[in-house]
């Protein structure tokens, strides 16, 4: 997760978006363990994109997402499921509650887990897309536009 976290942080630092660091960074590290632990088979990655939207005020922001290609649909645990220390299943329950939005969208194969964080303060000449080449091991990062077809 430390490569997750700080491709996150590199990327929200140059399209200067500031104030919802902290959510954003959490979200990332819950999203890429979850894609580690249930949704990559063992050998393979999974794909982290941070996508800018919005060009007005009150319109900015970041949408974060996670592609594997595991099967299954992550969700939220009912009231008291994730309530014993050392339990998981905690994880969407943070991204629910810190994301403005999130959802999960079908990919061939897998799945793709998404939040999005409105961000005021972002700069928008700092927002264009930026990629980055995946480090080693596991992880593959990318940044590209938000496109209309994205769910």
């Amino acid at each position: 997760m430390p490569d997750a976290r700080a491709f996150a942080r590199r990327v929200l630092a140059e399209w200067g978006m500031r104030g919802r660091e902290d959510d954003v960074l959490l979200c990332v590290s819950e999203l890429a363990t979850n894609a580690l632990v249930h949704g990559v088979p063992p050998g393979r990655g999974f794909l982290l994109r941070m996508v800018p939207y919005g060009e007005g005020a009150g319109d900015r922001g970041v949408r974060v997402e996670v592609h594997d290609s595991g099967g299954g649909v992550p969700a939220v645990p009912e009231a008291g499921e994730a309530s014993e220390p050392g339990e998981g299943g905690r994880g969407l329950l943070l991204v629910g509650e810190l994301a403005d939005k999130w959802g999960v969208g079908e990919r061939d194969p897998g799945k793709v887990v998404w939040c999005e964080f409105a961000t005021p303060d972002a700069v928008a000449s700092q927002r264009s897309p930026r990629s980055s080449s995946g480090p080693p091991g596991n992880i593959h990062r990318s940044v590209e536009p938000r496109t209309p077809a994205s769910p």
